[in-house]
This record gives structure tokens, C-alpha cells and sequence, in this order.
């Protein structure tokens, strides 16, 4: 099959013709059909998370229709169309068992732990417990953004951040998921700011219905409690930076709610919580890691009922061969606003 693969760490990315792969008893062999080109993968390829083996073949964010079905698997059959949440669990440990799958300690991601989706097939463990049947209205270019960013962005604002309609929200950061959770918050009736240096990235954000669109400063927490009535109720970290970090929960108004989503890489972030403003203000400080498969309804129908959008998010739909280039803008002035989608 066609793939996208890196040798090392930090080694330059090319398309190549690679090994098909074979399903896992309790697993399948997925044909990509979309796939989200996502900063996780950056994070990755730098050794921010676990990629043990070379070749590897990146990408976690991806949907298609099952080609193999493996003996185990009870749930799906060759020609159901799904979407994969990147964490994918084991299904058995104690974690799981309370609901929790998406914070499993046997977990197991696509594009990280092993093989993932920037290419025609990828394979799959634990099935029955980690696949999501997309409704017939989904495409498959909604659904790829469902399986990182979008569902991400979900738990992050609607589960752990608890945005009701009405609240003010600040997201940082207007990458794939500040973008996909401004969008969701809005969907549910908050107010949202969003916070970001570039340019291209607030109009972006502005397009999907930001109140306001703030380029970082060394007076920010106050420019954000100036244009939310004296601070957010909710605050996100959608990018990953110390320095959004502390602002983020500076900038919250009393008994506010801070959610970290993106990821801080080891070593950069010093000191980035204000804890002498956690204790005086009461403010709740929370992490946020992907959703689990039986959680996707409520998101599901948010998607049915056009009041989430994912489709808006999509910026642009390359090729395989067009995948080391695109990857090269990551981080730069150039790399476009929105979602990058690839077709295998």
C-alpha cells in the first residue's frame, strides 16, 4: 500500500510503498478514506510521545470503511464505515471498566504507539470496543476531524470545562482544536474569545463567530477580562504554550475553569501555573485528553442536527504525496488556518 513514513526522529518524511497491514484477532484493517493533518503529529515526529519503531507510519486522525474483520470481533463486519478516537483502549483494565477509555493506562494510539492513518489501510486493535458507526450523513471528511481535534475539542468544552449557554470562554490557540472548540462552544450558547499571534488564524476564528479575536500581548489577562465582562468562566489552553498556560487562568474570573488540551512538550514549560491564584480565587484547574467511543453520541448528534459544523474547519484536501510538504509548515507563517485534510 501507499504510505506516508519517517525513519528517526526528526527525519524527513516521504511517501513510499510499504507492507499491507493484517488485522489483530480483536481488531480490523481499516481502508482510510480521510485523514487530519494534526500538531500532535509535529509533537511526534520531535519524540514529545512514544514512537518506539522505524519505519513509522504517522497519523491518528483519520475515518474510512472496515476492509478485514479478525476472529474476536463481534460488532462489525467488512463495509461498516467508522470513525477511530485516537486513544485507542484495552477494553478489560479497571479504567475502562469505570467508562473512562480515553485515559486507559494499556492504551494504544494510532500514528504514536504504532502504525497510523496517513496512508490507504492501517490496522486496529480491540475493535468492539474502540470503533465509532458514523450515521449515514457523516462524510467521511467530517468524520476524520471527529477521531483527534473535534472530539478533543468536545470533552474539553462540553465534559471537563462544563460550558453553558451564556458563559464567556477564551480559547488560546486557534489551530485545528482552538478552532473545533470555539465552534462547539458556540454551538452550545457560550460567548468565545480566541487568542492568537497570527493574522490569518483570528479572521479564521472570527469567520466561525469569535466575539473577538485577541493577538497576544504583555498585557493579555487584562485585555481578556476587559472584552468578557471581568474574565471567563471557562478558559482553554488549546495549543500547548507555558505562557498560555499562566494567562489562560490569570485572565479567569472568580471560581473560573481552566482546561489544559494542548500538550506542554517535557522540559519547556516553567512554572506555568499561578497556584497563589488557583488558592485565592477558587479556580478549578483541569486536564482534557481525547473521548472515548461510547461517548460520541451527544457528539454525534450535535453533528446530525447542523449545529456543529466540522466540515467549516477544512481548509484544504491533499494527497499522500503532498503530506512532507504540507508537515513542513507546521509552526510556520505559512501554514494555513483550518484543517488539512488527506485522501489516501
Amino acid at each position: 500500500m501507499r504510505a506516508v513514513v519517517y525513519d528517526s526522529l526528526g527525519g524527513p518524511w516521504r511517501s513510499a510503498e510499504v507492507a499491507d497491514p493484517t488485522p489483530p484477532p480483536d481488531g480490523v484493517v481499516l481502508r482510510v478514506e480521510a485523514a487530519g493533518l494534526c500538531r500532535s503529529d509535529w509533537h511526534a515526529w520531535h519524540g514529545h510521545d512514544n514512537v518506539a519503531t522505524f519505519p513509522h507510519v504517522p497519523g491518528h486522525e483519520f475515518a474510512g470503511t472496515i476492509a478485514e474483520v479478525g476472529p474476536e470481533v463481534t460488532r462489525w463486519r467488512v463495509g461498516d464505515r467508522v470513525a477511530v478516537p485516537f486513544v485507542c483502549a484495552c477494553g478489560r483494565c479497571l479504567v475502562c471498566e469505570s467508562g473512562n477509555h480515553q485515559v486507559c493506562p494499556n492504551q494504544w494510539q494510532p500514528g504514536f504507539d504504532g502504525w497510523g492513518g496517513f496512508a490507504e489501510y492501517v490496522a486496529l486493535p480491540a475493535a468492539d470496543v474502540n470503533l465509532v458507526r458514523l450515521p449515514s450523513q457523516v462524510d467521511a471528511d467530517v468524520a476524520a476531524a471527529l477521531g483527534c481535534r473535534v472530539a478533543t475539542a468536545y470533552r474539553a468544552v462540553a465534559t471537563i470545562g462544563r460550558v453553558r449557554a451564556g458563559e464567556e470562554v477564551a480559547v488560546h490557540g486557534a489551530g485545528g482544536v482552538g478552532l473545533a472548540a470555539l465552534a462547539i462552544a458556540r454551538a452550545l450558547g457560550a460567548r468565545v474569545i480566541v487568542i492568537d499571534p497570527s493574522p490569518a488564524a483570528r479572521e479564521a476564528a472570527l469567520r466561525l463567530g469569535a466575539a473577538a479575536a485577541l493577538e497576544p500581548s504583555p498585557d493579555l489577562a487584562d485585555a481578556v477580562r476587559n472584552v468578557t465582562a471581568g474574565g471567563p468562566h471557562v478558559s482553554l489552553d488549546a495549543i500547548g504554550d507555558d505562557a498560555a498556560c499562566r494567562t489562560s487562568i490569570a485572565s479567569l474570573r472568580p471560581r473560573g475553569r481552566h482546561v489544559q488540551v494542548g500538550l506542554l512538550p517535557p522540559g519547556t514549560a516553567v512554572d506555568p501555573v499561578p497556584m497563589h491564584m488557583v488558592i485565592s480565587r477558587e479556580l478549578e484547574v483541569l486536564g482534557s485528553h481525547g473521548l472515548a467511543a461510547h461517548d460520541y453520541p451527544e457528539l454525534l448528534a450535535l453533528v446530525t442536527s447542523g449545529r456543529l459544523r466540522p466540515d467549516l474547519l477544512v481548509a484544504r484536501t491533499i494527497t499522500l504525496d503532498e503530506v512532507p510538504g504540507a508537515f513542513a509548515l507546521i509552526g510556520t507563517p505559512d501554514q494555513p488556518a483550518g484543517m488539512t485534510l488527506i485522501h489516501p
